[in-house]
């Protein structure tokens, strides 16, 4: 089959730049003083930092590298150091376009550290506050093109209760998908097969929101933070096998999902395990059913009908970038389940003609069919996007 040319793409996993002023926009600093989530220069590190109070939290551009005459694994300092892609609508649009991107499912730029540094504010009422900033936020961000984008909710998993009611808001104001931890106890709170979820389970599926589990999600302070690990094998080293070990644990979250039970309790449920990788998935699900088998954990578990795999079939999706696509990724995954992503502007991400290069290794090979569910079909069905 000849290669890919006309690209079109639903990009499964992309992420915009929270601007300096998205919380103290629209929060009270009268009433929060500089708890509110701000930008600060960090003099002894020379970069831009969100603090809260006088304590810096995370760098600020850090992760959105792409463009940025730096290089692709050094922290961006400034915020006009970074590509205006990276934060602007209309040169996003423009990037989209190059690399044939019809639409764009939105994450966090800060990701699963948006969790951690609103504990560190130590308020629930100014914590909800936040998080409901950001999720306005980012439907006004994309209202000038909204059919280009997927906004995806981040939810305040500290409150159950509150996060039932951000589900309900965040399908009203337009959220396409929510973002949930994919390993909570890592923050301190109950495992996915806690039955404290039960209430957060049954208002995403009354809402139709797919949840995503997004790499990255648990504790990253032993792969991103660590300065042992930085002074012992160096920045360059320690982000090679942070990239590679991040993926290996999304395959961890995706068995601690199926054998949580969830799936099985809530068949009308739809997930996105997110930048994950599709290589190392189809012995992660072959050890799950071998094990079941040996198990025999239907005689124990009577909600579990069904093997883990065909319940990853029915209700899981997975996405790639970089990888070279084997056919053994359809017959072990599915043609309905895997999606594809480029991950801009982050470090590992294409862009332009690697998007092109990246869909003709392996996929080009496949049948007109098969590259359009993974190219965009599958996410259009899971996204509940016009065609």
């Amino acid at each position: 089959m000849d290669a890919v040319t006309d690209v079109k793409i639903i990009d499964t996993d992309s992420h915009v730049v929270e601007p300096a002023d998205l919380w103290t926009s629209r929060i009270s600093t009268q009433k929060w003083g500089d708890k509110v989530l701000h930008v600060k220069w960090d003099e002894r590190k020379k970069v831009d930092f969100w603090y809260i109070g006088d304590r810096p939290v995370f760098s600020a551009w850090g992760t959105a590298n792409w463009g940025w005459r730096g290089g692709n694994i050094s922290i961006v300092p400034r915020f006009e150091d970074m590509h205006r892609g990276t934060w602007d609508l209309p040169a996003r649009l423009k990037e989209m376009d190059a690399s044939g991107v019809r639409a764009a499912v939105l994450y966090p730029n800060l990701g699963a550290v948006l969790m951690s540094m609103y504990k560190k504010m130590g308020a629930p009422e100014l914590m909800l506050e936040s998080v409901q900033a950001y999720n306005d936020w980012l439907i006004d961000w994309i209202s000038p093109a909204p059919q280009r984008f997927i906004p995806m909710a981040v939810l305040p998993l500290w409150s159950v209760e509150d996060t039932v009611a951000e589900i309900q808001r965040a399908a009203k104001i337009g959220h396409k998908g929510l973002v949930m931890s994919c390993a909570p106890q890592e923050h301190g709170w109950p495992y996915l097969s806690d039955r404290i979820w039960d209430p957060v389970w049954a208002a995403a599926r009354d809402s139709g929101l797919p949840i995503s589990f997004h790499s990255g999600g648990g504790d990253v302070a032993d792969d991103f933070l660590n300065p042992v690990r930085f002074k012992l094998d160096g920045l360059e080293a320690n982000y090679i096998r942070t990239a590679a070990v991040s993926f290996l644990k999304n395959g961890v979250q995706m068995c601690d999902l199926l054998m949580s039970g969830v799936p099985a309790r809530y068949p009308e449920l739809r997930f996105a395990i997110v930048e994950s990788g599709v290589g190392h998935l189809p012995f992660a699900l072959e050890t799950l059913d071998y094990h079941f088998k040996v198990a025999r954990l239907d005689k124990v578990r009577p909600e579990f009908k069904k093997l883990p795999s065909e319940y990853f079939r029915d209700q899981i999706f997975v996405n790639y970038w970089f990888e070279k696509f084997e056919p053994l990724y359809l017959e072990r995954l599915g043609v309905d389940n895997i999606m594809f992503e480029t991950d801009f502007p982050h470090t590992t991400c294409l862009h332009g003609e690697q998007v092109r290069a990246a869909i003709n290794n392996g996929l080009s090979d496949q049948p007109i069919e098969t590259q359009e569910k993974i190219l965009w079909r599958n996410a259009a069905r899971l996204y509940r996007v016009p065609v």
